[in-house]
């Protein structure tokens, strides 16, 4: 495992950090550490294209799809100084890190053609429709229908959790075409535009007072035959294979996102005394370790050559990250005190870190809850019996 950089790579760090801090020093320090992500959608999508026009919105993917052919340690780079500049996340962190890739590895030539650019570009936003009411973390549970008709797909049903479906543009959908089929059998994996009659986006308020998610409604919403990513009755294959991909780079930049968190902490317990406390040290100094410590198990899940496949290293990021988070959101409101139960704002908007510890209730949940990470775990990574199923 390789844990330091080389003279080559810390010359492209430089050059990482020159772009985008001038960026964000320039033209657009008006979006400069935005955190929410519902926050200045056109702004935002507008940065998605200045990316896209300086190929540094894909840079790990090969030069003629608009990408850099950048190595695995300079896509590490980018992401750290990404977040270190303080740019707001990606609005099309879904096309860019999930259906991008998913194409790349999976899509015919005329579906690379079609879609790669456009993302690569910034022009085409993509949505995830992967979770359902009635299924949550359970993928094989989806009931979402697919039926062929007139060389068209489909689709009805609903999926939830649908994190930026308002401002995207296409969303890939896991559906059930094969009808009386169960599990992992039966399923397949489109391609379909949002702007159409047959799909309704509804917004779900959230209890940091955003709505980065949303209800997507399918009522014989359509799309071409062709649009389905494998063939038909493979979907679970090809989701497996994009779950892989979001345990990809980006996760060294949500680190450095975490790290300005935890440097926020510090700064509020200087100023408010509370780091005089040795307790309040010590959960400090717990946290710090547990990012040191995540970041080296990071490095050694992304060495493994092939990304295609959930390792299992991998299968404990997930709930890793999700627990450390949720617990530096109570260590931030802890340090806060009763200043951080309050708001000067009329329209529920609320500072950095009590927002850190509002959306943090989520992370153990959205991506999998913490039960189904810990069955994956078991059943996946150390070869456990299944759980028993309740329709079994």
């Amino acid at each position: 495992m390789k844990l330091g950089f080389s003279t080559g790579d810390e010359l492209f760090r430089q050059e990482c950090a020159d772009w985008l801090n001038g960026q964000m020093s320039g033209e657009f320090k008006d979006i400069k550490g935005i955190t929410k992500l519902t926050a200045s959608p056109e702004r935002r999508k507008e940065w998605e294209q200045r990316l896209g026009e300086a190929r540094w919105g894909c840079i790990g993917w090969p030069i003629e799809w608009g990408g850099r052919g950048a190595t695995l340690g300079q896509q590490v780079i980018f992401a750290e100084e990404y977040a270190r500049a303080g740019v707001p996340g990606r609005v099309n962190h879904i096309g860019v890190e999930l259906a991008g890739p998913t194409i790349l590895a999976f899509g015919t030539p005329e579906q690379k053609q079609r879609f790669l650019p456009s993302i690569a570009k910034g022009m085409t936003i993509f949505c995830q429709g992967f979770s359902e009411p009635n299924a949550g973390s359970d993928l094989a549970g989806v009931r979402t229908a697919a039926r062929l008709e007139g060389g068209e797909w489909v689709v009805n049903g609903q999926k939830i959790w649908t994190s930026l479906a308002h401002i995207a543009d296409w969303i890939f959908v896991l559906s059930r075409s094969e009808k009386g089929s169960s599990g992992p059998n039966g399923l397949t994996f489109l391609m379909m535009e949002l702007r159409q009659p047959g799909i309704e986006v509804r917004g779900i308020k959230q209890i940091n007072g955003d709505s980065e998610f949303n209800e997507t409604f399918f009522t014989d919403a359509r799309c071409p035959a062709d649009s389905l990513i494998g063939a038909a009755g493979d979907g679970w294959r090809i989701a497996m294979g994009l779950l892989a991909f979001e345990r990809g780079v980006s996760t060294l930049g949500q680190q450095m996102g975490f790290r300005n968190e935890l440097d926020e902490i510090i700064r509020a317990a200087k100023e408010n005394g509370a780091a005089r406390s040795p307790l309040i040290r010590q959960r400090i100094a717990k946290a710090e370790i547990g990012l040191r410590l995540m970041r080296y198990g990071a490095l050694r899940m992304l060495s493994n050559a092939d990304h295609s496949k959930i390792d299992g290293a991998a299968l404990t990021y997930k709930i890793q990250w999700a627990s450390w988070r949720r617990g530096l959101g109570e260590l931030a409101m802890d340090v806060l005190g009763q200043a951080g139960e309050v708001t000067d704002t009329n329209d529920y908007e609320w500072a950095a870190l009590p927002n850190l510890f509002l959306f943090s209730r989520a992370d153990t949940i959205y991506g999998g809850t913490n039960q189904i990470q810990r069955n994956l775990i078991a059943e996946r990574g150390l070869g456990m019996p299944r759980e028993p199923r309740g329709d079994a």
